[in-house]
């Protein structure tokens, strides 16, 4: 797993500061472990939000390499393919229907 960036990072705390004033708003807690549980909730959710943003960074980093490599790779590939005899059952394209 990749290290989070800032802007990831600002987005996991911000979502701990909003998360833990919007349920203390909300409960009504006044109790020393009351309010310590909606934290701990707080913080889990501010963690799980980092955590996420970095997996979608590191996938779409990594689907943006792939989409690169086909590219480079396509134009010898519609030459195999040009080459290679179609399918049983598969009709050719041709000119006018495309």
């Amino acid at each position: 797993m990749s290290r989070p960036t800032l802007a990831q990072l600002s987005t996991g705390t911000l979502t701990v500061v909003v998360a833990t004033v919007a349920l203390l708003a909300v409960s009504g807690s006044t109790g020393v472990l009351e309010v310590a549980v909606l934290v701990a909730f707080a913080i889990a959710l501010g963690t799980l939000t980092t955590a996420l943003l970095v997996t979608v960074s590191a996938h779409r980093t990594a689907s943006a390499d792939a989409a690169s490599t086909r590219r480079q790779s396509q134009p010898q590939d519609r030459e195999q393919a040009r080459d290679q005899p179609q399918s049983i059952g598969q009709q050719p394209e041709l000119a006018h229907q495309g």
